[in-house]
């Protein structure tokens, strides 16, 4: 059935997301800290190497890189398109909305830890090319092991976080279940090289999440999010 990889994506960021809560009620604060550390290095080090798979090249024996003017371009202009927007506060208004409305009010980090964790599980290619292919064959098996990445992602960042990061199924349903309702539209521009520098700029804002768990909201990732439009425009030129 088309649409099956994200319903199971979604139950499985809920189910990792309880067990966390599970676990954070037998952890000190010193100890959520530490993990909550733990877990920035870690995406940090996934933005890393996503975007230097996409980035590194190796002809006649000799490493070279590609995709500069690319990242360039489409940071500047994405950074300046999502500051106008100031998607930043849309989104955190969102979350402010769902906390009242979830009965969490009094949950402090109840919007950091959802809009960090939206950001690291809605994010990457794999989102994309999983739900192109849900839509357009019913094969729903990209999703199934980006469910059991994010089952495994929400686990420990709720665990550090807070339950505020089990909502992020609400952004990854809406933002997968419309790519598979549009995969027919986006499959003939979805070409090798528009899903790279998707990839590519996707895991450099993985890094920006990986950074803000570490120093504490250093970076406006959401401001950045148009940088994957831009990157997408670019492929398809290419």
């Amino acid at each position: 059935m088309i649409g099956t990889g994200t319903l199971i994506n979604v139950a499985a960021i809920v189910a990792g997301g309880l067990i966390g809560l599970a676990g954070k009620k037998l952890m000190s604060d010193r100890l959520q800290e530490t993990l909550m550390k733990a877990t920035g290095l870690c995406t940090m080090f996934i933005g890393i190497g996503g975007a230097l798979e996409k980035m590194l090249t190796i002809a006649d024996g000799e490493l070279g890189s590609q995709g500069s003017l690319m990242i360039i371009v489409s940071f500047a202009l994405g950074s300046l398109i999502g500051e106008a927007l100031n998607i930043e506060q849309a989104i955190e208004r969102f979350g402010e909305w769902l906390k009242q409305k979830s009965g969490n009010g009094g949950d402090n980090s109840f919007v950091n830890a959802f809009v960090t964790a939206s950001f690291t599980v809605c994010i990457g290619a794999m989102a994309i090319v999983g739900s192109i292919q849900d839509g357009m064959t019913g094969d729903p098996t990209t999703l199934m092991m980006k469910a059991i990445l994010d089952f495994l992602i929400i686990m420990i960042m709720v665990a550090s976080l807070g339950k505020g990061c089990i909502f992020s199924a609400i952004p990854v349903g809406i933002f997968q279940g419309s790519i598979t309702l549009l995969a027919s539209v986006l499959a003939p521009i979805m070409t090798e090289e528009t899903l790279n520098a998707i990839s590519l700029t996707g895991s450099m804002l993985i890094f920006c999440v990986g950074v803000n768990l570490i120093w504490e909201n250093k970076l406006k990732v959401a401001n950045m999010l148009p940088t994957i439009l831009i990157a997408a425009v670019w492929g398809a030129l290419a």
